[in-house]
């Protein structure tokens, strides 16, 4: 069953409150307690109200959350909350994922969390969805990452450019996560990268093969062109046995939320929205660099798409 993930609204706090309760009970005692246990429905509401909130819902009822401020570009991220039951499924990936899009939509540039060293495995799952340690405080650190460069993209055609501009920017190694609805956009962008990179052809969508390898026609890398949307599992995605091309080619995975962060700690994150009129076929494709690699890459097009 689909969920659905949308910004709080003050009434919405009570249930808000529970699942951040839920959440904060289910974990291990520590020693100061966390601070989202001394919340009242009253707490929840003001935050939304004077900030943001997000809820995750499954046919009406809410199993995830989260509360969220921004203070002078920069997002804060507070009472990250999964219900029990609902760990390890992709909800708080699909979260976050939402969040930062939010946020950047906001007016934002950067976020930030609060990590208690406690849950070493909290910390590595921030880790991976691409945070890093800012600064230490007690009990643990405070981590963060900047937030995606949003591109609006009128038709096709400027897909496929984005894409070109986009090759001139990867290289040997590169890994790209692309994600989007049926329809959004994945497969264009691809032929625009592999037009930019000077690949053999035609890129069409791979999903009955799962993968396709286009060599360079040139000195520069292959692009490997990867499409999950099949795939049950990372486990899945490891017995495509990408390990052998990733050091010399660029590496796309369409629908590889979930499944392809395992690929490289550095990585390009790619979402594609449609816009909600259904007449326009205008995208918004924001994009995530990962990791060291991407530090400062994409400010080029944050300042002129």
């Amino acid at each position: 069953m689909s969920i659905e993930i949308r910004l709080a609204e003050p009434a919405d706090a009570p249930e808000l409150h529970r699942v951040i309760r839920e959440a904060f009970s289910a974990r291990p005692a520590v020693d100061p307690p966390a601070d989202a246990l001394g919340d009242t429905v009253d707490d929840v509401a003001a935050t939304v109200r004077d900030g943001y909130g997000v809820l995750v819902e499954r046919a009406g009822r809410a199993i995830a959350g989260l509360l969220m401020e921004i203070d002078d570009g920069t997002a804060r991220l507070r009472r990250v909350s999964v219900v029990p039951g609902e760990s390890g499924s992709g909800i708080g990936v699909d979260m976050i994922a939402t969040t930062l899009i939010a946020a950047t939509d906001l007016g934002a540039r950067r976020v930030e969390i609060v990590a208690r060293r406690e849950f070493p495995r909290t910390v590595t799952w921030w880790e991976r969805a691409g945070f890093t340690k800012l600064a230490e405080i007690p009990h643990g650190w405070v981590m963060g990452r900047p937030l995606p460069v949003a591109v609006a993209v009128p038709d096709a055609e400027a897909m496929r450019a984005l894409g070109r501009r986009l090759a001139g920017l990867l290289r040997a190694g590169d890994v790209v996560v692309a994600t989007g609805e049926l329809g959004a956009g994945k497969t264009t962008l691809s032929q625009g990268i592999g037009a930019g990179l000077d690949v053999e052809g035609p890129i069409i969508s791979p999903t009955f093969v799962i993968s396709r390898v286009h060599r360079a026609r040139a000195a520069g890398p292959d692009f490997v062109h990867v499409d999950g949307y099949r795939l049950g599992s990372a486990g899945e995605l490891d017995d495509i046995d990408l390990q052998e091309t990733l050091p010399t080619s660029v590496t796309l995975v369409e629908w590889g939320r979930g499944l392809a962060e395992g690929l490289s700690p550095d990585r390009l994150e790619v979402e594609i929205h449609r816009s909600l009129d259904p007449d326009d076929d205008e995208r918004t494709v924001y994009l995530f660099g990962i990791g060291e690699r991407w530090i400062g890459v994409l400010e080029a097009l944050r300042s002129h798409p």
